[in-house]
């Protein structure tokens, strides 16, 4: 399996491909994921290169799919993966683990590994982080864009729906985002509680 190779590969196509209005899952989104996947694998004590090499990839590949479709990218992500992947070198098994990773992203999450509730619990990690607010704003302006949402009340009830019903996976991600995260719940439940019903 040539990681490298595959990572230069995916970086370059989502770095020319994705649309600009990807505001939130853009190319910076991906990186942002790969880092922390890496940082909560650590963190829980996953050393073996090659199950690394495979969160590394999930995580790279995880929103791929953005550049063809919107709705059900996880699944055009794992069919591009599959057609991409052996190209570098990864057998049919690991491009089935990096897809189940892939597709354990997909919201309602439903991770049945470590693998796969590191990915997760990366994808959604800015929930429970300082950043929230500033990338919360570019995930509005995406939705707004595309006619998914339409004004900041709505959106607002949104987000608390969301962070009532998400939970992180992994006791690392537990432990350092969960506090926080309910404190941009609370936040968001006083302003909304201000709106005319």
């Amino acid at each position: 399996m040539n990681l490298p190779q595959a990572e230069a590969f995916i970086l370059a196509r989502l770095e020319r491909e994705l649309a600009p209005t990807l505001y939130y899952h853009g190319i910076h989104h991906t990186r942002d994921v790969v880092e922390v996947a890496l940082q909560l694998a650590r963190a829980e004590n996953i050393t073996d290169a090659e199950t690394l090499a495979l969160l590394r990839t999930a995580a790279l590949y995880h929103d791929c799919g953005f550049v063809t479709t919107y709705q059900g990218h996880e699944a055009e992500g794992c069919r591009y993966a599959r057609e991409t992947l052996p190209e570098f070198g990864y057998t049919t098994g690991q491009i089935e683990q990096i897809c189940a990773m892939i597709m354990a992203t997909q919201i309602p999450q439903n991770p049945q590994n470590l693998l796969e509730r590191i990915l997760c619990d990366a994808d959604l990690d800015y929930l429970g982080r300082p950043d929230f607010d500033p990338i919360a704003r570019t995930l509005f302006k995406e939705l707004k864009a595309r006619n998914l949402i339409s004004d900041e009340p709505t959106w607002n009830r949104t987000q608390v729906n969301f962070l009532e019903n998400h939970q992180y996976w992994t006791p690392t991600a537990n432990a350092l985002r969960r506090a926080a995260k309910q404190r941009q719940l609370d936040h968001l439940k006083e302003i909304v509680s201000h709106y005319p019903v």
